[in-house]
């Protein structure tokens, strides 16, 4: 993010998660219109998010960290990654891109603009998908970074390729994009009334992977001159 000011990584997370919402929900449109496979038409969606979060994240992540998540950049502002003053302005920007990413979709397949979604996704073990999905989403960034930096963007849509078919909310795992999903009456959608449960349990999975990750990610100095004594 070093030589980018505040406006252009704004702009960039905007765009980002825009892409992002009409990829996910433009390729759920498109799988659910060429079968009827519930099956087939999750791989099609599963395989357009993660070539897309590979794409978007090697090309806007040099700009600003290509978070477009909230739940991200909650993480980065609580571990001084991300400037704490920053961290409003990218929540907005993540959601007005969310929002703009339906309704490019809904344009797209000449559908209405907005449809509210009367898909039901709730109950204990829907939340707790959501928990997994998050943590591991944000285990994955925090280790990628640490160990293997330029391999993130690849990391990160391998993990959510997998996170779809290994969780039974097929891994939202990002409140923006949780929301920018009940704007849409189609194969992605959530009924609004379902978003706080989502959005409580993506938050939990998050703060729980950088507590743990936090320590796990941390090799202890004493344990090493300890050891270098020895011999």
């Amino acid at each position: 993010m070093a030589g980018f000011d505040l406006t252009r990584r704004l702009v960039a997370e905007t765009l980002g998660t825009a892409m992002l919402v009409a990829t996910v929900v433009g390729s759920g449109i498109m799988a659910t219109s060429l079968t009827q496979d519930v099956g087939l038409a999750l791989l099609g969606n599963t395989l357009a998010t993660g070539a897309i979060l590979v794409v978007l994240i090697t090309v806007l992540g040099p700009i600003s960290g290509a978070h477009f998540n909230p739940a991200v950049s909650l993480v980065f502002a609580m571990s001084r990654v991300l400037p704490k003053r920053d961290f409003g302005g990218y929540v907005l920007a993540q959601i007005a891109g969310g929002v703009v990413g339906t309704l490019a979709a809904h344009l797209m397949f000449d559908l209405p603009l907005i449809e509210l979604s009367s898909r039901v996704r709730t109950g204990g073990a829907q939340w707790f998908s959501e928990g997994v999905a998050t943590f591991g989403l944000v285990a994955t960034i925090l280790a990628g970074i640490k160990f293997e930096q330029k391999a993130v963007p690849w990391l990160v849509g391998l993990y959510i390729t997998a996170a779809y078919w290994f969780t039974a909310s097929t891994s939202f795992a990002n409140p923006a994009v949780a929301l920018a999903r009940s704007l849409t009456n189609t194969f992605s959608g959530i009924r609004p009334v379902d978003l706080p449960g989502f959005w409580v349990a993506e938050i939990a999975g998050a703060v729980a992977a950088l507590i743990l990750f936090t320590w796990l990610l941390q090799p202890r100095a004493s344990s090493t001159v300890s050891s270098e004594a020895k011999l």
